[in-house]
């Protein structure tokens, strides 16, 4: 059975940076780099909010130029997906698809998190050409523009606050009669003059000839006052949640209410000894790639004195 010290699964900003740092740190990494190679940024087009790009870079390639720069310093980095883990005792085992095994004797997890589609064919038509499930990451393309959120609950809101600084309208569509989102947060939004919540509405589909033009939308669907109709709007953001990719691991890990990896204060380690969470699997708040690149220096350090600390290193 193969033997590594640092073992990471997951290639977006988080996996790279941890590689990164893994490999001048002399831990010899091997990264599994998973059914999305870059991660949830290579969904997007051009990343203006990533330091060190004055002008912005296309997502793919900055994922590839991180890609190069673990392979520069040596990281292992394999095509292909880990598949089982087990965390029941140090070095831990994990197998691929092709049913190799490795053992462990730290894992750092960056498998991140999935946002969550309506299942709509018309988001995959329109994905990074007006849908996006990350307002903090695409609303500056719509300045002075019209959106639409889709959501009703806290991150719904926030989303439609932030766009709502950016945007010349922002429509909120909602399922429900009401929304879900903290009191605070319901009254931000009630009283914000450029927003406009649609209760009681689904959406149908997307509309556009070079990018979204507009939704079809329904209200009170399924009822006897069913009405449809069309709004006019330039990008078009799904708030309804992410699901963190710890499908893996089980009930191994101390995971939250929404099922993301706890880790400790003031550190990525998690329930497990050896055992690190870095980037959106372990983020339900920030989901940046900067923030997720910071998350994996800190773990590839951590990761490196609890082996020093055992004397594995």
């Amino acid at each position: 059975m193969e033997k590594v010290k640092t073992l990471i699964i997951g290639s977006g900003p988080a996996g790279y940076t941890a590689a990164i740092y893994a490999s001048r740190s002399n831990l010899h990494p091997v990264l599994y780099r998973g059914l999305q190679p870059g991660g949830q940024l290579t969904t997007t087009t051009i990343i203006e909010n990533f330091p060190g790009f004055k002008d912005g870079i296309d997502a793919n390639e900055l994922m590839n130029e991180m890609h190069q720069q673990a392979l520069n310093v040596g990281a292992d980095i394999r095509d292909g997906s880990i598949v089982k883990a087990d965390l029941s005792k140090r070095p831990f085992i994990v197998e691929d698809e092709r049913g190799n095994q490795i053992e462990a004797n730290t894992l750092i997890i960056a498998t991140g998190a999935s946002a969550k589609y309506l299942g709509l064919a018309d988001e995959e038509k329109y994905r990074g050409e007006g849908v996006s499930a990350c307002a903090t990451c695409d609303g500056f393309f719509y300045r002075k523009r019209v959106v639409a959120v889709v959501g009703g609950g806290d991150s719904a809101c926030e989303e439609a606050m932030y766009l709502s600084g950016l945007a010349k309208k922002v429509y909120m569509i909602v399922r429900k009669p009401y929304l879900r989102a903290a009191e605070i947060m319901q009254k931000r939004v009630k009283e914000q003059e450029n927003i406009e919540i649609l209760f009681n509405t689904n959406t149908l589909g997307l509309f556009g000839e070079n990018g979204v033009e507009g939704a079809h939308l329904v209200r009170h669907k399924g009822e006897v006052n069913e009405e449809e109709f069309d709004i006019a709007i330039d990008g078009f953001f799904l708030a309804i949640g992410h699901t963190p990719n710890t499908q893996i691991f089980g009930n191994q890990l101390e995971l939250d209410e929404q099922g993301f990896i706890v880790t400790k204060p003031k550190s990525t380690a998690t329930s497990v000894e050896g055992v690190y969470a870095v980037g959106d699997v372990a983020d339900p708040i920030y989901r940046q790639g900067v923030v997720a690149a910071g998350s994996g220096a800190m773990a590839a350090i951590e990761a490196e004195r609890f082996l020093q600390e055992k004397k594995e290193k």
